[in-house]
């Protein structure tokens, strides 16, 4: 189907998929809210980045690790409640169990892992930054108390949205994710004050730190031996996820590089939480998607693109014009009203729209890969997509608002 005959078609793609796009718009817009939240925090965190130097660069990690965990976790839910394995109740279920245990268990190994990261990027990039032990103890405790929050949250999310007669790909992944945004931040505030708690005294503080790493440790040996559902979960996971952290710690060195400059331009930093994570949400939902569509048979595992994913295409495309120029706004509107504003609102519009043009078609073409890619090598793509394509947008999304602030800072203003 030639590109100009989609064009031709693109009134009738909306009609007939107005359902789709309006369920996306909406989850996109309620995430923008816990994408504000996240921002705000990150704006006004200033002090704890000056007493805790490197905590940024764990930062968008943590928040990219709660999205991948637990978006692979939505999508898991809603690739079993399409094709029926799964009914959506609360009641126990061998799927649940394990699908509740394959979260606790990455989330506490992907922190200790993600804290190890940010350590060792510190000393290579030569970065002032907080000890070993003390990265790994507030990634650890910011992962058990995210975990208490998101489980119950993704399972109520993937669930209402289903009996409700929505479509769980166009909602559950990207507001699981926004919610993940959302609390994140608090997690490490709170983790932090438990440390400050503990440095008191230096004893308790060494015997917790040693507990938490055989616990952490044993129990991920543990799960290798046990369901075989729930190993593969850890076994396709975890390669997947230890790549994906690289990919976070990145996303916050490039941010640690440049804190300077997004201290003085705190509009910006408000920016970051949203334009990241609304870029992570319209990938997630193409993720979501195109997996489902693979599972049902309705996407070809061949490396070319049929109907459906162009139109998947089309869909995340026509939401991308409408998000990026509204999170642009309404980050500037509340560095008004918190009177930090240190950009025109036009300005800013710019900066995210150049972001989101050279992001989009970039990811596309990426979750497009990996889904047919994971699928054709025996993988679930619901354990490969979501994770690896959110971790290589936080990745790029930070890379390329950094870039395109520079340029209008350099010449526009």
């Amino acid at each position: 189907m030639s590109k100009l005959s989609e064009v031709e078609r693109l009134p009738y793609i909306i009609k007939s998929h107005k359902s789709t796009i309006n369920e996306s718009l909406i989850a996109l817009f309620i995430c923008a809210i816990g994408d504000l939240c996240a921002g705000i925090i990150l704006g006004n965190m200033t002090f704890f980045f000056k007493s805790f130097p490197g905590l940024l660069v764990l930062i968008p990690g943590a928040i990219g690790m709660r999205g991948n965990i637990f978006g692979s976790f939505a999508s898991r839910i809603s690739s079993n409640l399409h094709i029926g394995t799964l009914e959506p109740e609360f009641k126990q279920s061998s799927i649940l169990n394990i699908n509740f245990s394959s979260s606790i268990i990455l989330t506490m190994v992907l922190s200790l892992f993600l804290a190890i990261f940010a350590k060792i990027m510190c000393i290579i990039i030569g970065l002032n930054s907080i000890s070993l032990m003390d990265f790994i103890l507030i990634s650890l405790f910011a992962g058990f108390i995210s975990c208490l929050i998101m489980l119950p949250i993704t399972l109520f999310i993937s669930f209402k949205s289903y009996n409700g007669g929505w479509d769980p790909d166009n909602v559950t992944t990207p507001i699981v994710a926004a919610f993940g945004d959302l609390f994140t931040l608090p997690c490490i505030i709170l983790s932090i004050f438990i440390l400050e708690f503990l440095n008191l005294n230096l004893f308790v503080k060494t015997i917790i730190f040693i507990i938490l790493i055989i616990m952490v440790i044993a129990l991920f040996i543990h799960a290798l031996y046990s369901d075989d559902y729930l190993k593969t979960i850890l076994k396709q996971s975890t390669p997947v996820l230890v790549f994906c952290s690289f990919l976070g710690i990145f996303a916050g060195t490039v941010l640690d590089s440049f804190a300077s400059t997004l201290l003085n331009n705190p509009t910006i930093l408000t920016l970051v939480p949203l334009f990241s994570g609304e870029s992570g949400n319209l990938v997630s939902i193409l993720g979501a998607r195109l997996s489902s569509g693979i599972h049902s048979g309705l996407i070809e595992t061949e490396f070319k693109i049929n109907e459906s994913v162009a139109i998947n295409f089309i869909i995340i495309a026509l939401l991308s014009v409408i998000v990026y120029p509204t999170i642009a706004i309404i980050a500037d509107l509340f560095s008004i009203i918190l009177n930090i504003q240190t950009f025109s609102i036009l300005h800013l519009i710019l900066i995210s729209l150049l972001s989101g043009t050279v992001l989009i078609p970039i990811m596309m073409v990426i979750v497009f890969f990996i889904g047919i890619y994971s699928f054709n090598k025996g993988l679930d793509p619901d354990n490969v997509v979501i994770p690896i394509s959110t971790s290589i947008t936080d990745a790029l999304s930070n890379s390329l608002l950094i870039f395109f602030s520079f340029i209008v800072i350099t010449f526009m203003l």
